[in-house]
């Protein structure tokens, strides 16, 4: 690779966690401020993302920068949809944070949305090159710049969709986990409430949900049985019908 990027060719990563409660996006500060009396005109945020480079494909873009700002590999990443709009780069705040770069980017940039799951529980974000970065409730989100509002919300409904296909919402949980953490997890992500025993019971025919002989720690409630995620299991008996509708 270069280091050159590609004027009008970018990625956009959407970073989905769950701390056991809500459903979050990671989200980058952007912040424009008056060169000469360093006064700030104005701040919003960003989903994470950047030009994808000469000689690079999108997905090893994608693995950079998500890399860069998590200092995680291994990532679950999936392609979702490409957004080319015409004017997703003319709002007024978008022109002048473009300006501010210097940098030969494009009037029309072609973006790549990735979707990202990540355990933010157990992984500390820190600011990455004076960058703010911070995780938001899907459902409560603050100003977002460009189109990544539609982005956001593209990726969010790729994600329900697929959780009702296959189990990927494990990579949102922790290595061990309780069944009210899984049933707290499908009713953030799809947003609705699900009746426990019905869930149970769905649950307990997923061969690849293994109960484990260990009970939560250090809890102030009856401490509950863990369970982990098996992809052994899964692969093997994955020819078997699979959904998630309670």
């Amino acid at each position: 690779m270069s280091g050159q990027i590609i004027p009008n060719l970018s990625v956009d990563c959407v970073v989905f966690g769950f701390d056991s409660k809500d459903l979050n996006v990671l989200l980058v500060e952007r912040t424009l401020t008056d060169k000469q009396n360093h006064s700030i005109i104005f701040s919003d945020y960003t989903l994470t993302g950047n030009h994808v480079q000469e000689g690079e494909n999108p997905d090893d873009a994608a693995i950079r920068i998500l890399n860069d700002l998590t200092g995680l590999h291994d990532i679950y990443l999936e392609q979702f949809h490409t957004f080319g709009r015409t004017d997703r780069l003319l709002k007024g705040k978008d022109q002048l944070w473009i300006h501010s770069l210097g940098l030969n980017i494009a009037d029309h940039v072609i973006t790549i949305g990735y979707y990202s799951l990540i355990d933010c529980t157990s992984v500390e974000i820190t600011n990455h090159l004076s960058r703010n970065v911070k995780w938001f409730p899907v459902n409560d989100l603050p100003e977002l710049a460009f189109d990544h509002v539609e982005i956001l919300l593209k990726a969010l409904e790729r994600l329900q969709l697929k959780l009702k296909q296959e189990p990927i919402g494990f990579e949102l949980l922790s290595e061990k986990f309780t069944l009210t953490q899984v049933q707290r997890l499908y009713e953030a992500i799809l947003d609705t409430t699900f009746d426990p025993r019905n869930f149970r019971k769905k649950i307990s025919m997923m061969k690849y949900v293994i109960p484990l002989d260990e009970k939560q720690t250090a809890v102030r409630h009856k401490p509950a049985q863990l369970y982990i995620f098996s992809r052994d299991v899964y692969e093997r008996t994955r020819k078997e019908h699979y959904g998630f509708i309670i």
